[in-house]
């Protein structure tokens, strides 16, 4: 089974890239997603972040209320690496499960798609990596979009990861996804061919 990591810095075309995986019918790990189900009323994380950070972060429904942990861990070096030790563990239980489900049901590829793919050494699970660019003028005006977003938590977001020119250094393959989604997905097609039969993945 070759296991593929999918990885791209906030607003580069990763999320759509991952959707034309699923296309495909390969099977997709997405990390976001997990967070958020770890997150949600009554999730394997949300105890364990309400005691280290307090009843503020929690929502009405139970779930944890991302906005306000973000405006809280924002800029602490501390609190985020305290956000991490609870987060990171479960996410990696995740997609330990994942994997051996999928080996075991003999799938071909399979992908891991998370946002700090290099910076929390996921890179070391996969066969390849994939890593989606954009110009950066256009990072910015999609990220701008996002609700909650503002310039200086962009800022931040961006500060907080590996500089692009490093990632791109360690990347197996690019996509830049300027050129929309068919561009994207006749890189991929690409990239697959190198590696398995594009044939059983239309």
């Amino acid at each position: 089974m070759i296991v593929v990591g999918l990885t791209g810095g906030i607003a580069t075309g990763k999320s759509t890239t991952s959707t034309i995986f699923r296309e495909m019918n390969i099977p997709v790990h997405d990390a976001d997603a997990t967070v958020h189900g770890l997150m949600a009323p009554n999730g394997p994380a949300t105890t364990a972040i309400a005691a280290r950070f307090g009843a503020k972060v929690i929502a009405a429904d139970g779930s944890v209320d991302r906005q306000a942990l973000g405006k809280t861990v924002f800029g602490d070096d501390e609190l985020r690496r305290d956000l991490e030790a609870i987060l990171h563990p479960l996410v990696a239980a995740d997609r330990d499960q994942f994997l051996a489900q999928h080996r075991q049901a003999g799938a071909a590829v399979v992908v891991l798609d998370v946002p700090l793919l290099f910076e929390t050494g996921g890179d070391s699970l996969c066969d390849l990596t994939i890593l989606c660019v954009v110009d950066p003028q256009i990072q910015r005006d999609r990220a701008m979009q996002r609700p909650g977003m503002t310039a200086d938590k962009l800022d931040g977001i961006i500060a907080s990861q590996m500089p692009m020119a490093e990632k791109i250094e360690r990347a197996d393959y690019v996509i830049n996804t300027d050129g929309g989604v068919d561009a994207a997905r006749a890189d991929l097609l690409q990239i697959l061919g190198d590696h398995v039969d594009p044939a059983n993945h239309p």
